[in-house]
């Protein structure tokens, strides 16, 4: 799927769905910031849009990771976030200063083959985040 805003409300209006200002929003939002929690995006979406609510941020951003043009990930610490579901990829969080690093996908496929294999499961849809001390921080 294509990383622009642009593209994805294309598809949200081919799949038959509403392409509402909210959306388009949030959409425009994780697009420049890439990774956000709810309460980011509703803090930076409700600058500019009035009567925006939380609420709103919660709903469609359930109704857009369910049809797949968004995918919500667990950061470090338990942190709910959400990108555009662009390309796969995984993160390294740092436990002490926070710093996260993306991993490529192709980088740990042979990681989830090996899953495949041990388990039976087809795996069509996955977030990996490693947690652990950066090289700065581990020494």
């Amino acid at each position: 799927m294509s990383c622009n805003p642009e593209h994805i409300a294309r598809q949200i209006r081919e799949k038959g769905f509403r392409l509402t200002p909210q959306r388009m929003a949030i959409l425009n939002t994780l697009h420049a910031a890439g990774h956000l929690s709810p309460t980011e995006v509703y803090e930076r979406v409700s600058h500019t849009m009035p009567g925006f609510t939380e609420p709103t941020v919660y709903r469609n951003l359930d109704f857009l990771a369910r049809s797949g043009f968004v995918r919500s990930t667990h950061a470090g610490g338990g942190r709910l976030e959400y990108e555009l579901a662009a390309r796969a990829h995984h993160h390294l969080v740092c436990g002490a200063c926070g710093v996260e690093m993306e991993i490529p996908h192709e980088q740990v496929l042979g990681l989830v083959e090996e899953f495949e294999r041990l388990t039976g499961f087809r795996l069509t849809e996955g977030h990996i985040t490693f947690n652990g001390l950066c090289p700065h921080c581990k020494d």
